[in-house]
């Protein structure tokens, strides 16, 4: 008879087609160190050095021009582009390590002098965010956070557009740029996320109003990703109560099953949750929401990825997450910034470095890639 042992942060698990080593993902992490969108050599180094988690997701990267949003934030949209990225893959991949690309469409989260032509940013309606943005003054060097641009509404026309360039970043990034898969950002506040909450999505057309149509070009991206890559390459990123960037939903539980259910048929990799707001409290007043009837709605409708969550889990949360079932993965954000070796860190419970919040945005290698592993502090 053999004895049943619950799972362990530190087990191996099934995502779609990627086999990782790890129950521990290192969640995206904006760092602004991309000049003209084209990761350097010091991000191959970065990545290279945390690669012992079981799947890195990388920092947001924008599919188009018009989806960035943050000054030196990378991009799959030009060719050095993705052969700085196919840096960072052969680099990762040396050290045995999974790296997912997180394909990022800010939507209304811009300044306009991120876009292309000083044009205004997009988003589902004419609704500012109510957010900032990291901009950096070309003439001084120095950057600093700008109240983000009033959007032009998309025209409906547009959107197969950006169905197209989600699939056609999907595919630069696991073709030619050599990520093992990619993570449609549907959360914080950005584009996908926008569509989906009724305080920035005040559309009268087929994608607003009610929740299969606000729903509806999340799911049309989600397809077209699966298509261009293969399903089991493919993880989605949610966020349903965080306040991130100005976003909101009136009554987000029936919104984000119904999303959940829509994706279950696609057999995606991985479905990646931010539980309350982000790098905020895992509990977001005046914003109740259950996590467990949401994946519940996505297992019942046959949704079989793995479940990855995040949010301020500590290490003991993580291994009780896992070990009850209610969880797959679970991925760490700013943790990972002066942790390297994180994962060796919460196997031996050994204590874990502080990073430094003033090297988070932009600049070198300082508080980037210089944070000593375990062995060396």
């Amino acid at each position: 008879m053999t004895e049943h042992r619950s799972p362990t942060l530190f087990d191996t698990v099934q995502a779609g087609d990627l086999q990782l080593s790890n129950r521990i993902a290192m969640a995206p992490l904006t760092r602004n160190r991309s000049p003209d969108a084209v990761p350097r050599a010091m991000a191959a180094t970065y990545y290279a050095q945390r690669a012992s988690a079981g799947l890195l997701v990388s920092e947001g990267t924008a599919i188009s021009h018009e989806g960035q949003g943050y000054s030196d934030v990378p991009g799959l949209y030009g060719t050095e582009q993705l052969d700085g990225w196919r840096r960072v893959t052969d680099a990762v991949h040396a050290q045995g390590g999974r790296i997912a690309c997180q394909l990022w469409h800010v939507g209304r989260v811009s300044h306009v002098s991120l876009q292309p032509g000083s044009a205004a940013p997009v988003g589902p309606s004419a609704i500012a965010a109510q957010a900032k943005t990291y901009v950096i003054d070309r003439g001084t060097g120095q950057g600093g956070f700008l109240p983000t641009s009033t959007p032009r509404a998309l025209d409906a026309g547009e959107l197969p557009g950006i169905v197209h360039a989600f699939a056609a970043a999907a595919r630069n990034a696991v073709e030619t740029a050599g990520f093992d898969g990619v993570e449609i950002h549907a959360a914080n506040g950005y584009l996908l996320d926008q569509f989906m909450k009724d305080g920035a999505n005040q559309r009268d057309d087929d994608y607003g109003g009610s929740i299969a149509n606000r729903a509806r070009l999340a799911l049309e991206v989600a397809r077209a990703v699966a298509d261009a890559v293969g399903p089991g390459k493919v993880g989605i990123r949610l966020s349903p109560v965080t306040p991130a960037n100005g976003v909101h939903d009136s009554d987000p539980q029936p919104l984000f099953e119904h999303v959940v259910r829509g994706l279950a048929p696609l057999g995606l990799a991985f479905v990646h949750v931010i539980e309350g707001a982000t790098g905020g409290p895992r509990e977001v007043e005046g914003r109740p929401f259950d996590f467990a009837a949401l994946k519940q709605a996505y297992r019942d409708a046959g949704g079989r990825g793995a479940w990855m969550v995040n949010n301020g889990y500590t290490r003991a949360l993580a291994q009780q997450a896992v070990a009850s079932g209610y969880a797959d993965m679970v991925a760490f954000g700013r943790l990972y910034i002066a942790n390297p070796d994180l994962v060796e860190r919460l196997r031996h419970d050994a204590p874990l470095a502080k990073p430094d919040t003033a090297t988070f945005y932009g600049g070198g290698e300082a508080g980037y890639t210089d944070y000593p592993a375990l062995q060396r502090a």
